[in-house]
């Protein structure tokens, strides 16, 4: 028998609305190393985007790297095999080699390539041991392909498409070849970070991989000797092919689309008898809250902000982050400010205030939505900032970034 966790997309170091996450990556990272004490698995995967940003802050740095310690010292056997995810900075994942080495942790960024140029798929392959030391399964650990990753494949209909899958069938006849020459009925375990078709993705938060949606894979990509495939990228936990290949979710709500997610890790068991799978909720630190659940008039917003707890009865980490909803009924130059007046004092973390046209000004602007190419090309660039910004902040823009954008723009002048 062998077991393992499944987790992802942790997004480590993540500015939410300005507001800083560390606290609710500190409480899942505590209630993880708990939950793997409590369970005794063999090893712990991580399939990818640990960190929020290429560049993280040194606080989510020191998150990851003390997790990992406490980890070790908790549990010196268990392995942990985790792999980069397209938010990841993928050779500086995978730098503390050597280190990662003496505290049983494989970290898989990079595709490595031979003096000929061909993929070294072996650098993927990770022997997994029970508890009793012996290699019960490989972790085919592969992480964020980019186009320029795969190989180059004549005739391909789909250059990158047809790229990853041939890169996940070499990957899996390398780890045939292994088990078959040293670890003879040794499973097969596979780690990813794509986008499954027919996967229910979270556009707010979610960076597409592909310009046009060309990562669209389809499951059938992973070989049928994945005895299970353990995949990152989409934030909402889904699985397919009755549970063999799964998202496990991200941990906490990454944005206000997410906040009806259940946050969980997965337990999977592989036995002679087959393959078994146990869902852990993770507690939820901070909710995300969207007030009211349907756009309002801006007086019914304020009435329903005021009935908000006091700010003293929770502490400041665990207030919720608020999505004010707001009927847009004409300009109010206010607006804000009397919605942060409404919450002064309140146990809440005002985020963003969306605004919303009434229901026939909306249908009306819905069917206006699509401009030609005519259209954007007779429209000036400030007006459409000026646009992006009020629907994105229900501000307009300061002073500061219009220099800003005007620079930009004299620069591209210059260079067209």
């Amino acid at each position: 028998m062998f077991r393992f966790i499944h987790t992802a997309d942790w997004h480590l170091g993540q500015s939410f609305y300005g507001y800083d996450r560390d606290f609710e990556h500190g409480r899942f990272l505590e209630w993880l190393l708990a939950k793997l004490i409590e369970r005794q698995p063999d090893a712990l995967l991580i399939a990818g985007d640990v960190f929020d940003t290429v560049n993280p802050a040194a606080t989510a740095l020191r998150r990851f790297y003390e997790f990992l310690a406490r980890v070790h010292t908790a549990m010196p056997s268990l392995q942990v095999v985790l792999t980069a995810g397209n938010h990841d900075a993928a050779a500086r994942l995978e730098a503390p080699a050597e280190l990662f080495q003496n505290l049983n942790i494989t970290a898989v960024g990079t595709v490595a390539r031979d003096a000929a140029g061909q993929v070294r798929y072996g650098k993927f392959l990770v022997p997994l041991r029970s508890v009793e030391g012996c290699v019960v399964a490989i972790a085919v650990a592969v992480p964020f392909l980019r186009p320029s990753d795969v190989p180059e494949l004549p005739g391909a209909n789909d250059a990158y498409l047809d790229g990853v899958r041939e890169m996940y069938r070499q990957a899996a006849e390398a780890a045939r070849e292994m088990r078959d020459g040293q670890f003879p009925g040794a499973a097969l375990v596979a780690l990813g970070h794509c986008h499954l078709q027919g996967g229910a993705e979270s556009r707010d938060s979610e960076r597409r991989l592909i310009i046009g949606g060309a990562e669209g894979l389809k499951p059938d990509i992973f070989p049928v000797e994945f005895a299970y495939v353990a995949l990152g990228h989409l934030h909402k936990p889904q699985k397919f092919e009755g549970g063999r290949i799964q998202y496990s979710g991200s941990p906490i709500p990454l944005s206000f689309s997410e906040l009806e997610y259940a946050h969980r890790v997965v337990e999977v068991e592989l036995a002679a008898t087959g393959i078994s799978f146990t869902t852990h909720a993770i507690p939820k630190t901070a909710a995300l809250v969207c007030v009211p659940t349907r756009s309002a008039p801006l007086a019914e917003v304020l009435r329903l902000l005021a009935e908000f707890p006091a700010a003293e009865n929770l502490p400041a980490d665990e207030w919720p982050f608020l999505e004010v909803r707001v009927l847009d009924d004409g300009p109010d130059p206010l607006r804000r400010l009397r919605i942060e007046q409404a919450l002064a004092g309140k146990a809440a973390r005002l985020a963003s205030i969306k605004l919303a046209l009434p229901e026939r000004e909306a249908a009306v602007a819905f069917s206006q939505a699509e401009p030609s190419l005519a259209d954007l090309a007779s429209m000036d660039p400030l007006d459409l900032l000026c646009v992006a910004h009020r629907d994105r902040y229900a501000t307009e823009p300061d002073d500061e970034l219009l220099t800003a954008f005007r620079e930009i723009l004299a620069t591209e002048g210059a260079l067209a």
